[in-house]
């Protein structure tokens, strides 16, 4: 099984309503020939998503325990106050907690969706390849999919780097396979980055980019699992000559350069992303799956359709629920949906094929880097996931 990582521009129509055709830069994950996981940037858009700005405090809101600080001219953003830990003061103006007027590093770690403002915190995270410096939260955190001696061991190393420092870390995946060396070579990196930045910080005026995010496609990659990554291409030269420092022994970087096909058609890149917006997914079986986004949670519907079967119904009831597990656990990752999510099997009135069904589906649900929890199966016989909301939604990526 091959897995690759493709950089590259595609032209495809937005979801403004105006049927407009616009440029977006792609970084998409494939195995073999699939799309697995995608994030779209608009190739004329700025996204200000863990960026960090000195900001003003407009207002606080008591009932909301939160805050509305103006990050950068009219720009405001929400600021829950519960993980107000060692903020970052440039400008302080009374004896409160927060004030209005105070001024303070903040970083956005949600950006403007709908008619919902940016959300901001004062935790500031720095993001390497193999950990994460937080600047509140100084503990030592540890990625859910490492375990057992390698966790014990890997927590022990960060206790020594840690020994001394104001700010914690958490160690990612990757860690697991890095040398001891690269690890502490990254650690001491971060650490000059957010000295730099709180140094920087204490002189700054109000609105100033304290820290800029790096280029979307170099997070998704410091966020993939290098030990299963084959191959990074792209046909961006510039991207190339950035990118290849970082190749290790697990992966390598290609620069694609058939000028007769593009890599985006090559890979299918705008078909693929097409049949992702669908609401309908076929499945092999003659089985489908439906798919419907709400404000409040989506919904999947589960349907035999085309497969009938007029001898032991419930077992084939039990192929095509599980066919569907697997292929609702795909299009959470790539369509990146997030919140509460209701999912109607068909309905199983064996005991044993339910518990086994949704065993299953936990074991679909675990390749997802982004956390799910199955919660269980309803009295009305819908089972419940929640997925945690990191980024926005295929759908939302595609308005810009």
């Amino acid at each position: 099984m091959s897995r690759k990582l493709l950089i590259t521009n595609v032209s495809l129509i937005d979801n403004s309503g105006q049927n407009r055709s616009r440029i977006y830069q792609a970084c998409a994950l494939y195995e073999d020939s699939r799309m697995i996981e995608v994030q779209l940037e608009a190739a004329d858009s700025d996204s200000i998503l863990n960026s960090i700005y000195t900001a003003r405090v407009k207002n606080v809101v008591a009932n909301l325990n939160a805050a509305f600080v103006e990050f950068s001219k009219g720009r405001i953003c929400y600021l829950p106050l519960e993980d107000l830990k060692s903020p970052i003061f440039t400008k302080k103006i009374s004896q409160k907690l927060i004030a209005a007027g105070d001024e303070l590093a903040v970083q956005i770690t949600k950006e403007a969706m709908k008619a919902k403002e940016a959300v901001a915190t004062t935790n500031l995270c720095f993001p390497g390849e193999y950990l994460v410096l937080t600047s509140s939260n100084r503990t030592i955190g540890v990625s859910s999919k490492i375990s057992g001696e390698k966790k014990k061991y890997i927590q022990e190393f960060a206790k020594k780097l840690l020994a001394d420092a104001d700010f914690g870390i958490i160690l990612r995946t990757n860690a697991v396979n890095a040398s001891e060396d690269a690890i502490r070579t990254e650690f001491f990196q971060l650490k000059e980055e957010y000295e730099r930045l709180k140094k920087h910080a204490a002189s700054s005026t109000i609105y100033t980019c304290l820290y800029k995010e790096r280029p979307f496609y170099y997070k998704m990659l410091m966020d993939t699992d290098k030990s299963v990554l084959n191959e990074v291409v792209t046909d961006n030269p510039q991207i190339f000559e950035t990118l290849k420092e970082s190749a290790s022994n697990t992966y390598s970087v290609r620069l694609y350069k058939d000028e007769m096909l593009s890599l985006a058609k090559l890979y299918n890149i705008a078909g693929q992303l097409e049949n992702a917006l669908k609401p309908r997914i076929w499945l092999k079986s003659g089985a489908n799956i439906v798919i419907q986004p709400t404000e409040a949670l989506t919904v999947i519907d589960v349907n035999s359709s085309k497969n009938t079967a007029k001898k032991n119904k419930q077992l084939n009831h039990y192929k095509i629920n599980l066919e569907a597990a697997k292929e609702i656990a795909a299009q959470l990752r790539l369509r990146n949906l997030s919140g509460i999510i209701i999912v109607d099997f068909i309905d199983l009135y064996d005991d044993a094929l339910n518990e086994s069904l949704l065993s299953e589906f936990r074991v679909f649900l675990k390749q997802d880097p982004v956390p799910v929890q199955l919660v269980d199966i309803t009295k009305l016989g819908l089972v419940e996931l929640t997925r945690k909301k990191q980024k926005k939604p295929l759908t939302e990526q595609l308005r810009g």
